[in-house]
């Protein structure tokens, strides 16, 4: 999921803000305590629930920050509505990556970057681009939201030197494949799998070196396995599930997970309906036995939230938009009537989530690693990579100068 859209109305269109349509910047800042809309969007959140979150670093390892989003909008501010329901998420940082992909990626991706980027300064008294890992910590610190770019393909690197162009303009996450073959491997829905190819491991390698965050969320079965043995650093399922419980291509198979947490990496869980479960109903409670699996076979330390999917979700979509949505997947996805998993479907889902973890017996300690630490500490531990890098290149220069002037 994920994909660029290029059409349709950008961020929070007024069928999609929920409880906060028809609310005025006025009305959102007079109200005592929470606005009036936060207290109705979290009105069956308990006590406990609601304190964790206050204290948590959430971090969203794939939340667009809108599913509609379009080249109008990219010129726009947010509304004081539409930035209210960001701050009512209760998110610390949003992973904001989309397939950006086809024969002209590369300049794809770059008009991408500066697009998201001049959003992100047109709404800077919401937003913080993320450039090292303690920025997540300063945004929470100072009530913003902080925004991880990424990219949910790798289609735009043309040389191993494109990773280093694409990190000074901000990309921090790289996801290798989208769903189907690229030249770096093959994606979650190609008949056969062959794996990653020698240009996607120089790419990797290039990735480990800078201080890049490898993403395989929709990575095919070897190309997975192969990217986790090639990495010589911890890299992340940043959003997918379990196929132990729900026999689908787009999901991880236990072998795969063992191993991603063996290297130190994060797996990141998600909403999306028909990656939770395979069969009616579908709520919050399955999202939490994915995150049992994991939790189970790894150990609570390598498993997180990627929800795949904005604050509103997939099924508040125009009917336009969810049609070329579901048009531009393969029917292996096996889409159902509704794509957003009930309990999951709003601006409070994280909260939501804390208090289903909290019934199934997590304690608070853990609900904080899963809502954000896991992840927190994996980019922490890679981004760091980036000072070494520069350091290395400094050293280079100075060596080749210094040759240069005998």
């Amino acid at each position: 999921m994920g994909a660029f859209a290029a059409k349709g109305r950008g961020i929070a269109s007024p069928s999609r803000r929920g409880l906060l349509k028809g609310f005025g910047a006025a009305a959102l800042v007079s109200a005592p305590g929470m606005a009036w809309a936060q207290q109705a969007l979290l009105a069956d959140v308990s006590g406990p629930a609601k304190a964790l979150m206050d204290r948590a670093v959430v971090i969203d390892m794939l939340g667009p920050l809108s599913l509609d989003f379009t080249s109008d909008a990219f010129r726009d501010a947010l509304t004081a509505e539409e930035a209210e329901e960001f701050r009512t998420s209760g998110v610390t940082a949003f992973h904001n990556s989309y397939g950006v992909g086809g024969p002209d990626a590369h300049q794809s991706v770059l008009q991408y970057m500066a697009a998201w980027n001049g959003f992100v300064a047109r709404n800077a008294g919401l937003f913080t681009l993320v450039d090292r890992a303690e920025d997540i910590q300063a945004a929470k610190d100072s009530g913003k939201i902080a925004v991880i770019m990424g990219v949910q393909n790798s289609s735009h690197f043309r040389t191993a030197d494109d990773v280093e162009l694409f990190y000074d303009l901000g990309q921090r996450v790289s996801q290798l494949t989208y769903n189907s073959q690229n030249r770096l491997g093959s994606g979650s829905t190609d008949r056969v799998d062959g794996g990653v190819s020698d240009f996607g491991a120089s790419i990797i390698a290039k990735m480990n070196e800078i201080g890049m965050l490898v993403d395989v969320s929709h990575c095919g079965d070897q190309t997975t396995l192969d990217a986790i043995e090639i990495s010589e650093r911890p890299i992340a399922i940043t959003h997918s599930n379990c196929r132990a419980l729900n026999d689908h291509p787009r999901l991880k198979t236990d072998e795969a997970i063992r191993k991603l947490a063996a290297k130190g990496g994060v797996m990141g869980i998600t909403g999306v309906r028909n990656f939770v479960r395979g069969e009616e109903p579908t709520s919050v409670e399955h999202i939490v036995d994915h995150i049992d699996h994991v939790a189970q076979l790894t150990g609570i330390e390598h498993v997180g939230v990627g929800t795949d999917t904005d604050l509103n979700g997939y099924d508040d979509m125009s009917p336009e938009m969810n049609k070329m949505l579901r048009a531009s997947y393969k029917g292996s996805y096996a889409f159902r009537d509704k794509l957003d998993t009930d309990g999951f479907d709003d601006p409070a889902k994280f909260y939501h989530l804390t208090e289903a973890l909290l019934r199934r017996g997590y304690g608070d300690d853990d609900v904080l690693l899963i809502m954000g630490g896991n992840f927190q500490r994996l980019l922490t531990e890679i981004w760091s990579d980036h000072d070494a890098y520069l350091e290395k290149k400094a050293a280079k220069e100075a060596e080749k100068a210094s040759g240069d002037g005998e």
